[in-house]
């Protein structure tokens, strides 16, 4: 049995995380089933998983003033999660059109505009961005500010992209966005269909090598049933996803952020310095707590209660 994850530098008391991105109603379409309505956003779900785990979580986010947004806050609240927003007008919604093999498409009808300066006076031991907030203006420009401020006090910086190429629009310009905050991060974790969108007719090595130009440290891509990749400039493993079966895929992806940025906070190593058993460990981690959500329904993202049953 691989023993627990060590690093070669002092772990300190963790502070708070923050994570920063879109909170959203998923209502999920399946053939001859009715409509189901959950909470959902990536950002949010992460936030989820981390209060689940026991992590001291805050969450950046806009909601609606609306039942659905009521109904977000209360959800995450329930998990642990302190959530600063200010609610007004609808809360955003995703479409989930679900296929017999239990993948989802979506259709998004969404807005992001946080207010920033509810969590001016806060420091954070682990800062996490992600997908459609990490794009969609006016709300891009506080991810940007956030990030700065982490770099200056030493946070640990992750994003995930979770490319959605009907609302960042263009290529080109998401290709130059994605690659402006993989140079200002430490962490990345994105899937295997991010990565063909972000860099077509590459290799999964040649897509992972161009990232870690960039200046991220850690980058974990995510292949589905076939497992994941985790690589340093250093090193690179290949971990084989866990024997399950798949209810649906709503929420798998960010269960897998979750963890590595429950297992990295806290730790200021040289995350580039991390050996194969290290990369292993954690990627072994963040498939099994993803093999848990992807066994029932929806984004129902692992407790700690659950680790060790």
């Amino acid at each position: 049995m691989r023993p627990s994850i060590v690093f070669c530098a002092l772990r300190i008391e963790p502070m708070s995380i923050l994570v920063v991105g879109e909170s959203l109603i998923d209502i999920v379409s399946s053939a001859g089933a009715p409509d189901r309505y959950a909470p959902g956003g990536a950002p949010a779900n992460v936030a989820l998983g981390l209060g689940r785990l026991g992590a001291d979580v805050e969450l950046l986010t806009d909601v609606g003033d609306d039942f659905h947004g009521g109904y977000l806050l209360a959800h995450l609240r329930e998990s642990a999660v302190r959530v600063h927003a200010r609610p007004t007008g609808s809360t955003s919604t995703a479409r989930a059109r679900l296929s017999p093999d239990g993948s989802a498409e979506y259709d998004f009808s969404l807005r992001w505009a946080p207010d920033a300066s509810l969590v001016e006076s806060a420091d954070w031991s682990a800062i996490h961005v992600g997908s459609i907030a990490a794009f969609l203006s006016p709300g891009a420009a506080a991810v940007d500010s956030l990030l700065q401020r982490g770099r200056a006090s030493s946070a640990l910086l992750s994003f995930d992209p979770n490319i959605r190429p009907t609302i960042i629009g263009d290529q080109e310009q998401a290709l130059a966005r994605f690659e402006s905050l993989a140079s200002r991060v430490d962490v990345i974790k994105l899937s295997d269909v991010d990565a063909d969108w972000l860099y077509p007719g590459q290799s999964s090595d040649a897509q992972m090598d161009q990232i870690l130009r960039l200046g991220a440290q850690v980058v974990a891509l995510t292949c589905g049933s076939e497992g994941s990749i985790l690589s340093t400039a250093s090193a690179r493993v290949r971990v084989p996803a866990g024997a399950v079966k798949v209810r649906d895929t709503i929420g798998a992806g960010d269960s897998f952020m979750t963890s590595l940025v429950h297992d990295l906070q806290g730790t200021h190593p040289r995350l580039e310095d991390m050996n194969e058993d290290t990369l292993a460990h954690l990627g072994e981690n963040a498939s099994r707590r993803a093999a848990i959500t992807v066994g029932r329904t929806g984004a129902d993202l692992p407790w700690a209660s659950e680790e060790n049953a």
